[in-house]
Parts: C-alpha cells; sequence; structure tokens
C-alpha cells in the first residue's frame, strides 16, 4: 500500500534550480514511488544560521511503498549524487538537502529519523510551498492543518507549542 508523503527540498549552492530539478527527476524515478506533484520553488534567505547564499526551497508529494526508512535512505542517495559531501556537517551550504515533511499520518521516533519533521511548524521555507501544495494536509502531532501553520507563523504565534512537539 502507498503512503502520501512530503518531502522537503532546498539547494544554495551551484545552479540551485538545476539540483532541484535533478532531484525531483530522481524522486520520480524511485522503487515503489510516484511523483504526483510538486511546488513552485521560492528563493528564501538561510535560515537557522546554515551558511551560503539564498536557498532554492520547494515540496514534493510523493505516493511511496517505501518505508520510513528506506525512503529516508532513498533520499540521502539522491543529496550525494547531488554533490552533497558524505558527513556534511548541519550550517553549512548545501547542493541538495531533502527532508521528509510528513509521511501519511505516521509519527515515526527512530535513531536518525523524526516524522513529523520536528520543525516544520516553524519552518516557513517549507510551510509556503506545503501550503501552496496542499493546504489542507495535516500535522499528525498538532492536528493543524499546512495552511493554518502557516498562518500561525505569519502571525508570530507558535502552532500549539510547535517548539515542544516532538
Amino acid at each position: 500500500m502507498k503512503v502520501r508523503a512530503f518531502i522537503g527540498m532546498g539547494s544554495n549552492v551551484g545552479d540551485r534550480r538545476a539540483h532541484c530539478t535533478e532531484a525531483q527527476a530522481r524522486l520520480a524515478r524511485l522503487p515503489e514511488t510516484v511523483l504526483l506533484r510538486v511546488s513552485p520553488l521560492v528563493e528564501t534567505d538561510p535560515a537557522e544560521g546554515v551558511g551560503g547564499g539564498p536557498f532554492l526551497n520547494g515540496v514534493a508529494e510523493v505516493a511511496t511503498a517505501l518505508a520510513p526508512l528506506e525512503l529516508l535512505r532513498a533520499l540521502q542517495t539522491i543529496e550525494d549524487a547531488l554533490g552533497r559531501p558524505p558527513g556534511h556537517r548541519p550550517g553549512t551550504a548545501r547542493t541538495m538537502d531533502l527532508d521528509i515533511l510528513l509521511y501519511g499520518d505516521r509519527i515515526v521516533r527512530e535513531v536518525g529519523l523524526d516524522i513529523p519533521h520536528p520543525r516544520l511548524a516553524r519552518r516557513r521555507f517549507v510551510l509556503e510551498p506545503l501550503a501552496g501544495l496542499a493546504p489542507d494536509v495535516r500535522h499528525p502531532v498538532l492536528d493543524l492543518s499546512a495552511a493554518d501553520m502557516l498562518r500561525d507563523l505569519e502571525a508570530g504565534r507558535a502552532s500549539r507549542r510547535a517548539s515542544d512537539a516532538p
């Protein structure tokens, strides 16, 4: 059975648009996975102390039969293929960053993998494209739609204690 998942993507090194386009093509070729839709890319300033220039960010919606850890490994393979060095340190510029934002309505807490993404409700650079693509998709911990989380962020209030969400 396939699960509807949302993948955040971002690039702030080199030909950012080409990196995002190639990431989308590789997502479409993942086994047991169908690329359903991709949001328009938005340019954003680096956030959370990440170095480098502006990012191009977007969100891809996929239907996948890959288990969460299998999907994570596949995304890491795509990142590696697009030039993200092994042992990439947090806070440094990147050719490609792929994150599982949502995986159906599942809550996953495993070593190296937290779904929903723990900072989803505080990140405009993914909420904006996610809300544009699927405004009604719900965060399974906060029980808020993507559109609601974006509205809360824009109003300067945390989405139901988003800072405490796992």
